[in-house]
């Protein structure tokens, strides 16, 4: 049953994942997007001149504006994070910050509007199950890299989150669901990742970058996959106190082949370069999702060469010139 007349305060929602779900949404719903516009997927959009959609420019670390956000919310979507491999090298502290306690002040407006929250869908990761990650189910003991290793900051900081808001759960009644997404791409996508940075260079004609040998494997999930996994999340009473991976294992590729796919797709004339790899990387992800599909209905459906024909079409449009 599709939601419709809810309140739905969407954390991070200026932001790639947030924009493409608040479009979902928005038509049937009061929508609130709570963000600090660091990563900016929403002004100058239709979006955000719709009527159905309020905008907060505020921070998870401000508990008393997320209160405020969350007053009266019926569903809440826990998207706003640190994240980016090298945004959390850079500032491991504020990662943790922002992910940690972010995750807290969320957890504890919705525990002061509890009178009238229904769901509350907080977003996780697949890096909690660390280097090697293979046909993994959500049952899977977690493994996080070494003590000293800032990539890691990341992975931990999501997984104590999780811990957290199933611990709300249990002790407050929260009624949490939590999503584990495996490399999401597609068109509005901002920041850093393998895929945009692909396609922005091919499409300005310029060599494709890979960092280290090209042999690390990921299992790629089309945005609209993602955000009817979310839907899903925040409609069935099945979801509750679950998590869930979301993802495509059909579209398990290594970079060399998704760069390979790249430069077919776009007919670049720059060539696939190597450089050094300086940090901890995860040389292989793919999920399990059975359990999402069992409990959830659901199903990835865009592959990855239509995933990225749509995506590069999409950057096409915004950048002509390049084109």
């Amino acid at each position: 049953m599709a939601l419709s007349g809810k309140r739905i305060l969407l954390t991070g929602g200026a932001g790639f994942i947030g924009s493409a779900l608040a479009r979902r949404l928005v038509e049937a719903n009061e929508v609130v997007l709570l963000d600090n516009l660091h990563r900016d997927a929403l002004s100058g959009s239709e979006l955000a001149e719709h009527p159905n959609l309020s905008f907060v420019q505020g921070d998870v670390l401000d508990a008393e504006a997320l209160h405020e956000a969350a007053a009266g919310a019926t569903h809440i979507v826990h998207l706003a994070a640190i994240a980016g491999v090298d945004t959390v090298r850079e500032s491991p502290v504020r990662t943790m910050r922002v992910n940690v306690i972010g995750t807290h002040n969320v957890l504890e407006a919705a525990l002061a509007t509890r009178g009238s929250v229904e769901r509350l869908v907080e977003i996780s990761t697949s890096e909690i199950f660390g280097t090697h990650a293979y046909n993994v189910a959500e049952g899977h003991v977690s493994t996080i890299g070494s003590v000293g290793e800032t990539r890691w900051t990341y992975a931990v900081s999501k997984l104590a989150g999780e811990h957290m808001a199933h611990a709300y759960r249990e002790e407050h009644g929260i009624p949490v669901v939590t999503v584990r997404p495996f490399n999401v791409f597609g068109p509005g996508q901002i920041g850093g990742g393998a895929i945009r940075a692909f396609i922005e260079a091919a499409l300005a004609g310029r060599d494709l970058t890979i960092h280290g040998d090209g042999s690390q494997i990921r299992a790629w999930c089309y945005v609209d996959d993602m955000v009817n996994a979310l839907l899903l999340c925040l409609e069935k009473d099945e979801a509750v106190g679950q998590s869930f991976n979301i993802g495509n294992a059909r579209s398990a590729v290594t970079i060399f082949d998704l760069a390979q796919r790249v430069k077919r797709l776009t007919e670049t004339p720059g060539e696939i370069v190597f450089q050094p790899l300086h940090y901890a990387d995860v040389e292989l992800r793919i999920p399990n999702v059975e359990k999402a599909r069992e409990v959830l209905g659901f199903e990835a459906k865009v592959d990855l060469d239509e995933g990225l024909a749509r995506t590069i079409a999409w950057y096409r449009e915004q950048t002509p010139a390049l084109t």
